[in-house]
């Protein structure tokens, strides 16, 4: 498989850098194979083109984020307490990396229609977990019986993904996980918290 390959996460490392400074459409295959200290040709033994590599970073970081999430959530007893988690981990995630965050909050929103359905299927492990902090809070009466898990997700995930781009628009002038706190308690009182 490609992922075990040594250069793989070099390649990623690397786009990720290159693609945030640079911007997606300006983003060269060769610079990213500079970056990563490769060949141009050694990029399409891994990538078959450059929106692969763009899939491909947000796949594996997603990936990454997803697993890491999901440790640290199976710790806590309560939804509350597993929201809370998501919300400060997604906020730590993208601060102690700029670059990243302004792949995955910039860079990533492309309008080419078949690029943002990959970006679409690749996230919707995020929103699964999501939809079962909701579920579980429901069950344990901790969030209203009535609770839309639809809604509560889009209202969740799109607080979470607005609070970090405007960090992201604003030079990340500010403390992101300083905002965790706050955007918890908005989002609790959403999911009708008893």
């Amino acid at each position: 498989m490609k992922r075990n390959k040594p250069k793989y996460k070099q390649i990623i490392d690397a786009a990720v850098i290159v693609i945030a400074e640079n911007g997606y459409h300006q983003s060269q295959v060769s610079k990213i194979a500079k970056q990563a200290g490769v060949a141009d040709g050694t990029i399409y033994l891994y990538f078959d083109n450059k929106e692969d590599i763009l899939i491909s970073v947000f796949r594996e970081k997603m990936g990454m984020f997803v697993e890491k999430i999901e440790e640290m959530i199976a710790e806590k007893n309560t939804a509350a307490e597993k929201l809370y988690v998501m919300v400060e981990r997604h906020f730590q995630i993208l601060s102690a990396d700029h670059h990243l965050a302004t792949v995955t909050q910039l860079e990533l929103r492309q309008s080419n229609k078949e690029l943002r359905h990959k970006i679409n299927e690749v996230l919707k492990e995020y929103l699964h977990l999501i939809d079962k902090i909701l579920e579980y809070g429901k069950e344990n009466n901790e969030f209203a019986a009535d609770l839309d898990i639809r809604l509560g997700r889009q209202m969740i995930f799109g607080t979470m993904d607005e609070t970090a781009t405007s960090w992201v628009m604003n030079e990340q002038k500010y403390d992101l996980v300083a905002l965790a706190p706050a955007v918890f308690h908005l989002m609790l009182s959403g999911c009708g918290s008893k």
